[in-house]
């Protein structure tokens, strides 16, 4: 490995630990009811609100209920306070439960001063009726699948007076499990995915009011999971209201419009609460899948989790799929690492020549700079020929980060023995708190023992900095997804396999 291959990876990764850290706590656990049950909760009292909204019901002693709805995919609480959602419970393939909704945040309230009345839940369905006022009532009805799809109705009726606008309010953000739960706030987004063509994903990063009829659907998510409202030309919301509090997650408000005195009107949209599995999000069919963020190389990772899956219906199991694609990869960019290992075991045999040089013209950078390009062109060697595939590498790199840390399909993904998450570090054991990841330690006895064979610089600093590579990039990659770490550990046994054999045809035509 020359300078400038050096140099070229030292740059290429130095980025990544300036943004990077990961947590790696126990994932929360919670007792489950048995699927398919329904419940109502005790009452408990509600404490009053300090932004009543619009409409509040007048008694002060107001008992809230909680109504349960359990399946196999999910478990929902819901509060006749705002007929909102005080948790949801996605329940994940690898066994863990994950409550989507923040600690104090009701998602999903419609006038949140009010304190509905229901019968609970029949078949999916739940109905709450308020009664603000003589000559007011909010029917809100929910009507809930297995598959995070859902239908929400919210039927306002003005007997006697003007209601004021219909709301739907989303507040709090999007929870995760714990060992997110640190980073979790700097990953939370509201998104709108235009109706226009060319549709894209828009982040809505500043407050303000967006028309409804110019988007789809507008969503709350973070990396794992979303919560999003499908529009309806017919649906009666007219626009999307951000709020944004320093030191709070931005509220995501629907707005209708009021209902005068004599009329009734009816608000209707599909919201999907659940994880973003790439998959199942395209085969509902909404565009939904465009939320699930695969870094600026998204066309590269979306072909990434097309051939990690295609890989895994043959493997069933994804460290085998990463291995082979590897493997796959290599093939492809073989010819380019030969032109590479080439280059560096010339500008091997160029070091004496540059040597002298460099002690010929000490004090001449100028000549020298001349004198070593001289060299170059006459001995035909390219000075940038070992960093080409490391910058074409670049690319595929980044898409399996992005890929390996963003795709739900790969979370809880296990390869083999104490590797059992490739989304998350393989920590074996952990030491006085200290995790002990084993990949990396591998990965870096690998690229030392590369090192050692390769023997590439005659010069001290170069040499003394090959081998602090090593420490280096197991510095970096130690908190990695082990998949991520498991790709590179099987590019860089390739590598040293291709460079050895070179090697030794080189010796063998010396």
């Amino acid at each position: 490995m020359d300078k400038n291959t050096i140099y070229a990876v030292v740059l290429s990764m130095g980025f990544l630990v300036a943004w990077w850290f990961f947590f790696q706590p126990k994932p929360q656990q919670i007792v489950t009811r048995t699927p398919g049950t329904e419940a109502v909760a005790p009452a408990v009292r509600t404490p009053e609100l300090k932004h009543p909204g619009p409409l509040t019901s007048k008694s002060k002693d107001i008992q809230e209920k909680e109504i349960i709805v359990e399946t196999n995919s999910y478990k929902a609480v819901f509060t006749t306070r705002g007929a909102a959602v005080k948790h949801w419970f996605v329940k994940e393939h690898n066994g863990s439960v994950v409550d989507l909704v923040m600690a104090d945040s009701t998602p999903l309230a419609t006038f949140p001063g009010l304190n509905y009345t229901t019968a609970g839940a029949k078949d999916g369905k739940i109905v709450f009726t308020a009664q603000p006022d003589r000559g007011l009532k909010v029917i809100k009805t929910y009507e809930l699948s297995d598959n995070y799809l859902h239908n929400l109705t919210i039927k306002t009726i003005a007997s006697s007076r003007e209601m004021p606008a219909t709301e739907l309010i989303w507040d709090g953000g999007i929870s995760t499990d714990d060992r997110e739960k640190q980073e979790n706030p700097k990953l939370i987004r509201v998104l709108g995915f235009t109706s226009a063509k060319p549709n894209e994903i828009e982040v809505l990063k500043k407050a303000g009011d967006f028309a409804a009829a110019s988007y789809k659907w507008f969503a709350v998510d973070n990396r794992y999971f979303l919560s999003a409202f499908i529009m309806d030309k017919d649906g009666g919301f007219e626009s999307a209201n951000v709020t944004r509090e320093k030191g709070k997650q931005p509220v995501l408000t629907l707005n209708g419009r009021k209902t005068p005195a004599g009329t009734e009107q009816t608000c209707s949209l599909s919201f999907y609460l659940g994880p973003k599995g790439h998959a199942h999000l395209k085969s509902i069919g909404l565009e939904l899948e465009e939320a699930v963020d695969f870094g600026w190389f998204g066309f590269l990772g979306k072909l990434v989790l097309k051939a990690l899956t295609f890989l895994y219906g043959i493997t069933q199991n994804y460290g085998w799929a990463i291995v082979i694609l590897t493997i796959g990869l290599q093939l492809i960019v073989l010819p380019l690492s030969l032109k590479s290992f080439q280059a560096s075991i010339a500008m091997k045999k160029l070091q004496p020549h540059i040597k002298e040089l460099q002690v010929k013209f000490k004090g001449e950078p100028q000549r020298l700079n001349a004198e070593m390009m001289n060299l170059y062109k006459t001995k035909k060697v390219n000075p940038l020929g070992g960093c080409l595939p490391m910058l074409l590498q670049l690319p595929i790199f980044w898409a399996l980060f992005t890929t390996l840390r963003n795709a739900y399909e790969l979370r809880g993904a296990s390869w083999l023995l104490w590797v059992k998450d490739l989304s998350a570090p393989d920590t074996l054991i952990r030491i006085a708190g200290l995790p002990i990841n084993i990949l990396p330690l591998v990965m870096g006895a690998g690229m030392f023992l590369q090192q050692k064979m390769m023997g590439v610089s005659t010069d001290p600093a170069q040499e003394k900095m090959m081998y602090l590579m090593p420490i280096i990039f197991t510095f970096i990659f130690w908190n990695f997804p082990s998949g991520l770490v498991l790709y590179w550990l099987i590019n860089n046994i390739l590598s040293l396999s291709e460079q050895y054999y070179l090697m030794k045809k080189d010796a063998a035509t010396a």
